[in-house]
């Protein structure tokens, strides 16, 4: 039996509460709006290898919500690999006063971006259909987000030309990665590294703000 709108809506909502995060009625609306062109493109596009409703909300919703009390402070932020708006989209819903650029090289996700941010009216999206290390921005970002894109290694190399001077990055992990940390430890440190539980889901959620080592 597939859940009713009704009982996504209220997973989606209580599983919020519980990262401590209040959604009003409009932020809601549009999640679940969101959560709905999700199922309906994914029939026909395979935007995601999830296909149940209720997984969707803990894997996808209440695991990009989980970011959002860690990008308060920057206000420019490129989401790498976002894939169909994970978790770009999530984001910025919930900071209409923040920029958002959703950057993806696969056409079929970043159609379905620019179809998903017509019909949410989200104004502070941009989205880019290119490979990583050739998008070249005007202006560098605050904030580089990824969600399950690359090894920190790779992450941090394809990925520099983008970071602003004071920039950081911030990557989405699930078991804490001793050994793609120590890869990357001559050019980057953890600035800080929060267990995550999300609501629902098994296993564990790590984020990581990773920062250039400091000049010797």
């Amino acid at each position: 039996m597939n859940p009713t709108e009704d009982a996504l809506r209220q997973q989606l909502n209580q599983g919020a509460a519980e990262l401590q995060i209040t959604l009003s009625a409009e932020q809601l609306d549009a999640l679940m709006q969101y959560l709905g062109l999700l199922q309906k493109w994914n029939r026909a596009y395979n935007l995601t290898a999830i296909r149940d409703a209720q997984r969707m909300v803990g894997l996808h919703l209440l695991d990009s919500l989980a970011v959002h009390p860690y990008v308060q402070d920057v206000n420019n932020i490129i989401d790498v690999g976002t894939g169909p708006g994970l978790p770009g989209i999530v984001l910025a819903i919930m900071n209409p006063h923040k920029r958002f650029t959703l950057l993806d090289s696969n056409g079929k996700k970043t159609r379905f971006l620019f179809q998903a941010r017509t019909a949410l009216g989200l104004d502070n999206v941009t989205i880019v259909n290119d490979r990583v290390e050739a998008y070249h921005p005007s202006e560098p970002f605050d904030m580089i987000v990824s969600r399950a894109f690359a090894s920190l290694a790779d992450m941090t190399r394809w990925c520099r030309h983008l970071r602003a001077v004071d920039g950081c990055f911030l990557a989405m992990k699930g078991q804490y990665p001793d050994d793609e940390i120590s890869a990357i430890n001559d050019e980057f440190r953890v600035a800080e590294s929060i267990a995550i539980r999300v609501p629902g889901v098994e296993g564990e959620r790590h984020l990581l703000r990773l920062l250039p080592q400091p000049a010797a």
